[in-house]
């Protein structure tokens, strides 16, 4: 592998790319919809462009700051330009937006997909650009996270009903809470541990709800014992604990998806949360190649 492929993978964070997969299918089971496996491929493919994309900006606009804090990242070591940067990032963007609409327009899925990804291109720029020292970033995160599930019911023309409202709520309350201990990465120590109390509210929305079988039971136990364990790092003493916490909580946002499938209802949905469960130990896997932060 070339030396800018490896400096490409780094950018892009690859690794956490089986969480946005599983995102597609979650928003798509949400939506009450049947897509086709192609149809979650395509969508699935586009999405990842964007959070690529996404990604490659996320260094770029934190160039200064990484230049202070991690001198070791592509762009203040050197390895590549700002620039180069910036035009991969938002050229990953635009490609992943005309890939939902395209598929829209072909599907004859009207305008609504299309401005549902314009919508998450613009949330993805917008933190990019303003999470450092935005005390809402973590919230701006996770509603990121909750219009990739709109972009993925919408492109597989399903609807927008309640059973999307709450898994995007789900989602989100967990992406406030994984970003705000994120956001303490480079710190010896997590001075606000109480973010992890966002994460309760998946559990509390779920408790209780049908899970469609054992896969669905296994997959609400394997959520809370990747959270417990989590916690369990960040109160513990290794220099590390809190980059390993933080690339767990983002594998785990997989077991959340699973969870959300198994207790929608949707056709196969023992399937496809078994499906979903699989993403966890793949970013786990991949993360030991390209890390995910």
């Amino acid at each position: 592998m070339s030396s800018r492929a490896r400096v490409y993978l780094r950018l892009g964070r690859v690794s956490n790319l089986p969480t946005v997969w599983t995102n597609v299918l979650c928003g798509m089971a949400l939506s009450g919809s049947a897509p086709r496996a192609s149809e979650v491929a395509l969508v699935g493919f586009a999405v990842s462009l964007m959070y690529v994309g996404g990604m490659f900006l996320n260094d770029a606009f934190d160039r200064e700051i990484d230049a202070r804090e991690r001198p070791e990242r592509p762009i203040p070591s050197g390895l590549v330009s700002a620039r180069e940067v910036f035009a991969v990032g938002y050229g990953l963007l635009g490609a992943g937006v005309l890939m939902v609409g395209g598929h829209a327009y072909v599907a004859n899925r009207g305008m609504a997909p299309a401005v549902a990804s314009a919508l998450l291109a613009g949330a993805i720029v917008l933190y990019d650009a303003w999470h450092k020292g935005n005390p809402l970033s973590p919230a701006l995160m996770g509603v990121c996270r909750v219009l990739v599930y709109v972009t993925a019911a919408l492109a597989a023309g399903g609807q927008l009903g309640s059973a999307v409202i709450a898994g995007g709520v789900a989602l989100l309350f967990y992406l406030i809470g994984l970003t705000a201990i994120a956001k303490q990465e480079n710190l010896l120590a997590v001075r606000s541990l109480w973010a992890l109390g966002f994460m309760a509210v998946p559990f509390l929305a779920t408790l209780g709800a049908p899970l469609t079988g054992m896969m669905g039971t296994i997959a609400y136990g394997a959520l809370a014992g990747c959270v417990i364990h989590a916690v369990r790092l960040l109160r513990g003493t290794r220099k590390d604990r809190i980059p390993r916490a933080v690339v767990t909580l983002i594998a785990g946002i997989s077991l959340l998806d699973a969870v959300l499938i198994a207790r929608s209802g949707a056709p196969s949905a023992g399937g496809a949360a078994a499906l979903a469960m699989l993403g966890f130990p793949l970013t786990l896997a991949m993360q030991r190649v390209v890390r995910g932060t």
